[in-house]
């Protein structure tokens, strides 16, 4: 087990990063070289001020009224997913380092419990959000629109968010983020080691596992369709003018 996790976890995640940042920088550098269109790309309705046409990029990037118009349903478990997403990603960021307000007021009991509550529900909108756009690839019209490429992502994505909640599920009330920021510090500090919990029982097949899934969408990701999460904020502004 310790090799899948040197695998997954130790290189997988360097790789991953180092494809990832040099990727998203190729595809900001092929934005920025592109020649600016000479006919206006502009939408209707336009803007007449600087503000409106920020506050206009703005709630067409997060917001998107246009989906919620066209597809109800989709927009619902879109946003749906996205909010629960930001918020295992803000979670996630406990392994950087400990914030610094919530543990003073919640104490460390408090603060894990606070974790597994917002982890679980999290996780689990993400999995409903995910299970929900598979059922929409797989039955109905929008199963001829679809490519492999739809199915890759979402088998990638269904995979992080499976085994992100086996971890919580499973294994989270007895580890918790201090593990892994022992671990994850350690590939900062490219000192690479494990805590004997990780080690312990199967919480490493999980672990790695998961990290397997996220190693392979991060490196897919400047690559993929899914750009756009990136892109949106230009393409949004350039629809403003």
């Amino acid at each position: 087990m310790e090799t899948y996790l040197w695998i997954t976890s130790v290189w997988g995640v360097y790789i991953a990063l180092a494809v990832f940042i040099v990727g998203m920088g190729w595809r900001v550098y092929q934005w920025a070289t592109t020649p600016k269109s000479p006919v206006r790309l502009g939408m209707f309705p336009k803007p007449a001020t600087r503000g409106g046409r920020f506050w206009k990029m703005l709630k067409d990037t997060f917001v998107a009224p246009h989906s919620a118009k066209i597809e109800p349903k989709m927009y619902f478990f879109s946003m749906l997913f996205h909010i629960a997403a930001l918020a295992a990603f803000v979670g996630h960021l406990r392994i950087l380092g400990e914030y610094p307000i919530l543990p003073d007021l919640l104490g460390e009991h408090g603060m894990d419990t606070f974790a597994a509550w917002a982890g679980s529900i999290a996780g689990t909108l993400m999995l409903v959000g995910i299970i929900f756009w598979i059922g929409r690839r797989t039955f109905g019209p929008y199963k001829n629109l679809s490519v492999p490429e739809d199915y890759l992502l979402l088998f990638l994505l269904f995979g992080v968010i499976v085994m992100g909640d086996h971890l919580r599920f499973v294994y989270g009330s007895f580890i918790h983020a201090d593990t892994y920021q022992a671990w994850f510090q350690s590939l900062l500090a490219f000192k690479p080691a494990f805590p004997d919990k990780l080690l312990a029982g199967n919480v490493g097949w999980s672990l790695g596992t998961h990290m397997l899934f996220t190693d392979l969408f991060l490196i897919y990701f400047p690559f993929s369709k899914l750009v756009h999460a990136i892109g949106s904020l230009a393409a949004n502004y350039v629809r403003s003018e």
